[in-house]
């Protein structure tokens, strides 16, 4: 068996963290927080909270990756701290939820905005078997994805780096643009809704619109995944994690007081390409083209990292478990992890098909919420059960970032659960159908995880 190749250095790591991170949330989800909080003070807040807990999370994920530098991320650390079940429960979610719901969220997304240069696409017209034209371009996205990086694994990160570069260079673009020549309207951020909640129904509110910034956030752990590519893990994963994170931080807060700059609560409540909406007032008709190109790239920058790292997932579980073994099978030539990349993109396609983007960003973001959580758990587990592992990295400010990442956390999904019950019900039964499969194929050996 071909073992994955070690050969990412930090600044493609910072870049994968970065590609990952900024994906389809950022473009579509503020519509939905106009619609629940109608208040723009609540919703910059929400990106600051969001934005605190990222990179809580990333300071956790810092000290386990740099003490177990193997690929799969936080199934390696739930398989160590709480034993073979839970890890195998977050490799399944992880398939599911973890990158191949983004993935098609993010090509969703993009078929949506893709709609300003094709119109025809607007109208969403059936084609064969009654597939929308949408789907059909958001699935033919995921394949094309899927192929680029079975081609090989240096070459797919090579097209990571270029597309990362060309679009974090477009949206810090958009946020020069629109501060030195945006015709908007400072007023905006003073306009409330007069359905904005208050009391209990606030708090709900809060908590389901933390959920989507969460989902938004979500990747600040990718080069976790990767670690046994890394040359030089307990030194960079750390650095990558921190320095993607800290910089979509800002990315993120400078792009909502630009949706807000150009256009008020009002009139983003509900909107799916918020983009588009503030552009239009921002900088007219040419602006509108110019912008939604930058949004279009930075959609297929996401989904390109996401299908980069998920199969390394897959490449672990399927390491330590024979009947997945397949999945661990890399292609001496091009060192890509052929068969994981092909389930992947299989579930992604069956996603795409299966829900409106925010039912897929909601399911995702409460599991990836929840998995998230068990993971920066581990750190204060093993720092009282085994003081002794190295620990080239340690967590700032420990213990009270991970005890914050928690509290925070749990509060989210306690009223994401009753705000969006569905939902949070599906990725409740994504996990429980990963524990009845690791129930059913778990190995019967002597050195297999327990």
């Amino acid at each position: 068996m071909t073992r994955l190749q070690r050969y990412l250095g930090l600044r493609s790591a910072t870049l994968l963290v970065l590609a990952n991170i900024i994906g389809a949330g950022i473009f579509t989800t503020t519509g939905f927080q106009a619609a629940d909080l109608g208040h723009p003070g609540w919703i910059l807040s929400l990106w600051v909270v969001g934005g605190l807990l990222a990179l809580c999370g990333a300071l956790c994920y810092g000290e386990l990756g740099a003490a177990m530098p193997r690929a799969g991320g936080e199934y390696v650390y739930l398989s160590e701290t709480y034993g073979g079940a839970f890890g195998f429960m977050s490799g399944f979610v992880s398939l599911v939820a973890g990158f191949s719901a983004p993935i098609a969220s993010a090509c969703k997304g993009l078929a949506r905005y893709l709609t300003h240069f094709f119109p025809a696409l607007e109208e969403d017209p059936r084609l064969l078997g009654g597939l929308g034209a949408q789907d059909a371009v958001a699935l033919g996205v995921v394949w094309v994805l899927v192929a680029i990086q079975m081609a090989g694994a240096r070459g797919g990160m090579r097209f990571s780096d270029v597309i990362t570069a060309i679009k974090v260079a477009g949206v810090v673009g958009i946020l020069v643009f629109a501060a030195a020549f945006g015709r908007g309207e400072a007023a905006n951020f003073a306009v409330v809704a007069e359905t904005a909640p208050t009391g209990a129904p606030l708090f709900a509110a809060l908590g389901t619109s933390l959920i989507f910034v969460m989902f938004c956030y979500s990747g600040w752990n990718a080069s976790a995944y990767l670690a046994s590519e890394f040359e030089h893990p307990q030194r960079d994963l750390p650095r990558s994690l921190l320095l993607g994170t800290g910089i979509v931080v800002l990315v993120y807060l400078g792009l909502n007081a630009v949706y807000l700059y150009g256009a008020d609560v009002g009139e983003l409540a509900g909107v799916v390409e918020v983009g588009l909406v503030a552009s239009r007032s921002l900088f007219g008709p040419t602006g509108v083209s110019l912008v939604t190109g930058v949004l279009c790239i930075s959609l297929v920058a996401s989904a390109t990292a996401m299908t980069i790292a998920g199969p390394r997932v897959y490449y672990a579980l399927g390491e330590s478990y024979p009947a997945f073994g397949a999945l661990a099978r890399v292609d001496a030539r091009r060192g890509a992890p052929v068969l994981a990349l092909a389930l992947q993109g299989v579930v992604t396609s069956a996603i795409v098909l299966s829900g409106r983007i925010d039912q897929i960003m909601q399911y995702a973001g409460f599991t990836l919420t929840l998995f998230g959580s068990l993971a920066v758990s581990c750190v204060l587990v093993l720092r009282r059960r085994r003081p002794e592992l190295p620990r080239p990295f340690r967590t700032w400010g420990y213990p009270a970032t991970p005890l914050l990442f928690l509290a925070i956390s749990g509060w989210t999904l306690w009223w994401a659960a009753r705000g969006r019950p569905l939902e949070s019900a599906l990725g409740l039964l994504t996990v429980a159908a990963g524990g009845l499969l690791f129930a059913v194929t778990r190995p019967r050996r002597r050195d297999a995880p327990s």
